[in-house]
């Protein structure tokens, strides 16, 4: 036999192994991840830590609280509580930011006259508006804090309508 040997010397008496019988399967694909859950988890953990200063409330667009000053922190803290019963409430929603104005105006003025001590405004989420945040929430707030008969506001329990709505008491 001559080295190298030939091809057909070789494979004399060689027969080729069987196809092997496995497939190879698609990978599975992975589960989805929870990103809203995760969201919502953050947004609860969050709000579970308290407040922040109005400023960081403002710029993220969380929860904003007022206290006139020479009053108790304590008065804040029974306003988000529903420490008071709601006595008048007004709804701005479909208003634009003039009407509001004097909507709000006219609420103050009408309450202040009728000796109501806790009243709740009803904002909205600003989920019909353009971006989907709220246009009056801010509005509101700046409104509230330049009237003096304003003790303090808070945003408003979800029972009352939670981050679309404010509670506000009045001086008595």
């Amino acid at each position: 036999m001559a080295w190298p040997p030939d091809k057909e010397d070789w494979q004399a008496g060689v027969e080729p192994l069987p196809e092997p019988r496995r497939r190879a399967l698609p990978r599975p694909r992975p589960a989805p991840l929870p990103r809203e859950t995760w969201r919502d988890e953050r947004a609860a953990l969050a709000e579970s830590l308290g407040p922040m200063s109005p400023e960081q409330s403002l710029e993220s667009g969380e929860e904003l609280a007022f206290v006139r000053g020479g009053y108790a922190p304590g008065v804040l803290r029974k306003l988000r509580r529903g420490h008071w019963v709601v006595e008048a409430s007004l709804d701005l929603h479909g208003l634009n930011r003039a009407e509001a104005a004097a909507a709000v105006r006219q609420f103050l003025r009408e309450c202040r006259a009728r000796r109501l001590g806790c009243l709740r405004i009803v904002h909205g989420k600003g989920l019909g508006s353009r971006n989907r945040e709220p246009v009056l929430k801010g509005k509101v707030y700046h409104w509230l804090k330049m009237r003096d008969e304003v003790l303090a506001f808070a945003q408003a329990p979800s029972a009352h309508g939670g981050a679309g709505a404010v509670l506000v008491l009045l001086k008595t």
